[in-house]
Order: C-alpha cells, then structure tokens, then sequence
C-alpha cells in the first residue's frame, strides 16, 4: 500500500513539474509569436509607405527635428532607415568618407553608421571617427538645449565645438579605409 502511495505520489509530482514546464514553453511560443508579429507588423508599414509613396524627410529634416545640426553627415548618403519606435537610425554611404569642417575638426565616416537618435542626442555611435592626434571612435553628440550653441562630441573625452560649424550639410571627400 505504501508503495502505491509513493508511486502516486511521485506520478502526480512529475506530472506537476510536467504541466509547469508546458506551461513556460506555451508562454515563451506566445512571447516570440508576439515579437515576430510585431517585426512583420513594422515592415509591412515600412513596405506600404515605400509602395504608397510617402516620402522620408530629408537627413538634415530629421536631424534639425530632433534638435541636432542637419550637417552631421556628409551631403552624399545613399539612404538612411529610422525606426521611431525604437529610436534607431543607420545611414549608408558610398564609401568611406571625410569632411573638414570650418571649426577645424575633421569626422570620418564608416560606409554604415548606426546610432540611437533622441532629442538633442545622437548615442550609441557606431562608424564615425575624429582626428585628434590619431583617430577615436565618436560614441555620442549631444546639445545641451535647443538654444545651445555648441555641440558636445565624445570620443574618450567630452569636446564641445561650435555648433554653426555643423549646420550645411557638406561634400565629404572619399577615404581609402574606415
């Protein structure tokens, strides 16, 4: 008798552990149907806007919106993607490319840049570089306010520059090499 009670037992403990792992795997299918629903949910609107023909702000409208100088980047892009839910923006250049600006300062341009765009900030900075006395990477620009005029660039240290340096957008020169 004691041995069928412990068989009952242990059946109807595995059978918990059973229907409790179901149960993750059934919420983890529905969290990933959701995720999935949402991308192709994105890129049909994408796809729609393309095919219906509404039309991208210009690169330097995007950038003076969100309170940024329109002449970050150079003149020539090929496109650019942005995705306001998630606030990324990728732009993509023909090439590796150059601009000296009138303040003196020198930003080179990887063939894609990928950045998170929010108001007054370009974080996360991906595929543009500064000459300082050899080149670093640019992580972040920044304006403190929308009357501010300065820009900061961070490259390992924070550097404000005159932000009228930046407000054309300019023809970049092509570089060899990122």
């Amino acid at each position: 008798m004691e041995k069928a009670i412990t068989k009952v037992g242990s059946i109807k403990a595995g059978t918990f552990w059973v229907s409790k792992k179901a149960k993750e795997e059934i919420s983890n299918i529905s969290q990933d149907l959701t995720t999935f629903s949402n991308t192709v949910e994105e890129k049909a609107k994408w796809i729609f806007n393309k095919l219906k023909g509404k039309p991208l702000k210009s690169l330097p409208d995007l950038l003076r919106e969100y309170n940024l100088p329109p002449g970050l980047f150079p003149q020539n892009i090929t496109c650019y993607e942005f995705d306001e839910i998630k606030s990324n923006l990728v732009v993509y250049l023909p090439s590796p490319c150059e601009i000296s600006f009138k303040d003196s300062s020198v930003l080179r341009y990887a063939t894609r840049i990928k950045a998170t765009l929010s108001r007054g900030k370009l974080t996360g900075i991906e595929g543009i570089k500064t000459k300082v006395l050899v080149w670093v990477k640019v992580t972040s620009v920044t304006i403190e306010s929308y009357k501010s005029d300065k820009v900061w660039f961070n490259a390992g240290v924070k550097k404000s520059r005159p932000k009228d340096a930046y407000d054309v957008p300019r023809d970049a020169i092509k570089v060899e090499e990122f």
